[in-house]
Order: C-alpha cells, then structure tokens, then sequence
C-alpha cells in the first residue's frame, strides 16, 4: 500500500464522524429554534431545568429497558431521546448564561483524563504501554480515591452537597434501593462493613425477625420502619454478592411480570372468574413450564 493512501474503511469512519459532528450540530440548532421565544414551540419555552427532570429519568430507565430487550434500534432511539435531554438542559443554562453544551463536554473530556491517570497523560496523551496497569482491581481502588479528592475540592468550593461528609454527593434524587447500594458502598470504604456475605445474611434473618414482631405488635410505624431496614439489609447482601440490587428487583418484577401474564391466560374463566387455588394452580404450571 502507497504512504498516501488512505483504506477505504478509514475514509467512510472519517466521513461517519464528520457526519456525526454535523448532526450533533443540527440537534443543538434545532433545540435553540424550540426555545425561540418568538417562533418557538410554547411546551418547550415553558420548561425549566426542574420541571424536565423527570423525562431525563424516565430516558434513561428507557434506555436501560432497551438494553436488557437486546433491541439495537430501540437502544439507538432512546439514547436519542436521552441525548436530547443534555442538549435541552444544556440550552436552558445557555440562556441564563451559566453553560452551554460545549461546556458540558469540555468538563467531561476533562474528567475522564483526570479520573485515567493510568491511560493518559495531562494533555490526554496515551501513556507508553509499559506505564499502564493492568491490575482491575488497583484501577477500580485509585479511582474511588480521585473521586474523593473530587468531592473534597467541590466541598472547599462550596460546590456538591450542602452538608459535606463522608457519605454526602450520593443523589437524593437515585431511586431509593440503587442509593441504599450507593450508600453503602461508601461507607464500606471507609472500613464500616461486615467481613462476609454470611454475617449479612444473619443481619437479613435479624430484620425479618423484627418486622414479624412489629407485624404481631400491630404498630404500623414499627412495621414501616423495619421494612426499611430489611431492604437496606438486601441491598448489603447484594453487594456482598456481587449483585446489583436495582438491576436483580428490576428483572425479578419482569419475571414476575411474565409469570404473572402467562398464568392469567390458563385461566378459563379469567383473572375475576378464577378463585386463589386456580391461580396457584396456574402458577405452578407457568414455572414448571419455564423449567
């Protein structure tokens, strides 16, 4: 091959980026079109960081959903639409004069450099091979360092959480069992931890016990309580596991989801003409099948 030539796969990969970088431009300009104040759409003017929130949220479950479904098309769609929810949050702080989205990604460049000392220099050069661990293990442990030291300097520049401490920066806003697991690998850092899954599973048996005494004492606010910190229990033993909580109750309701779905239809006289031990009968059909 001559010092000039270029492959025909690098030419259409350079042509894709060039595209790409065109239409990544063409999503900006057409989110300020939306949000012109005289031409624009009155729905999209009307929203603010807060109230957009919910539908970066609800994306990005949506893009999860997709990914489990193994549906390349709907993966493309949906981290569209969670794309567009940067560039929409990225424009309302453009015209209050805070950001914009070249901002967003310049800070995200510079985070993957500084949190990559072991890929990159400070310019965001590779490093020479022989400088790179390989050990996942040490990776995963200096990054948590550099995160700290991140909320730290965040803290002395009043930035982050409002009431800085070791377990402060996990989102209020996670759903509750993905923070409990947050959470509580943060404090496992620090050394607060149990020494093996078997003692958190005592623990578990432990909160089991104090609901069925708070059931028996007919004290609701006991129960309410309790249960909290059964789920909290779960969500240790599922990182003593390995397991992800969030990803293990998400699958386990779509199990159930299917069983659930797949009973009803053996059902002759249906959901409201069936009795319980029809049901169970059902049921018991469904899983033998899934067997």
């Amino acid at each position: 091959m001559s010092r000039g030539r270029v492959r025909p796969g690098a030419r259409r990969m350079a042509g894709k980026t060039e595209m790409n970088e065109a239409a990544i431009d063409r999503l900006r300009t057409l989110m300020a079109r939306l949000r012109d104040p005289d031409r624009g759409c009155a729905w999209d003017l009307a929203q603010t960081p807060e109230s957009i929130v919910p539908y970066t949220i609800e994306e990005a479950y949506e893009v999860a959903d997709a990914v489990d479904r193994k549906d390349a098309d709907d993966l493309r769609d949906e981290l569209g639409d969670l794309l567009l929810q940067v560039v929409f949050q990225s424009r309302i702080a453009q015209e209050a004069g805070a950001f914009d989205f070249d901002d967003v990604a310049e800070a995200i460049c510079a985070k993957l450099i500084r949190r990559h000392p072991h890929v990159f220099d400070a310019t965001g050069a590779f490093l020479p091979p022989g400088q790179r661990p390989d050990d996942p293990a040490a990776i995963k442990a200096a990054w948590g360092v550099i995160k700290a030291q991140e909320r730290a300097a965040k803290a002395a520049a009043g930035r982050g959480a409002p009431e800085p401490g070791p377990l402060a920066g996990v989102p209020l806003a996670l759903p509750a069992l993905a923070r409990a697991d947050a959470i509580s690998r943060r404090a496992a850092a620090t050394g607060f931890d149990w020494p093996d899954a078997g003692q958190v599973l005592g623990k578990v048996r432990e909160e089991v016990d104090e609901v069925e005494e708070s059931l028996a004492a007919g004290d609701p606010e006991a129960v309410f309580k309790e249960i909290g910190d059964l789920l909290f229990s779960v969500a240790n033993l599922a990182r003593h596991a390995g397991v992800d909580p969030e990803e293990a109750l998400r699958r386990g309701t779509l199990k159930f989801e299917r069983r659930f779905t797949a009973m009803a239809a053996r059902l002759d006289a249906g959901l409201e003409g069936s009795d319980l031990a029809a049901m169970e009968t059902a049921w018991q059909a469904v899983k033998r099948t899934e067997s």
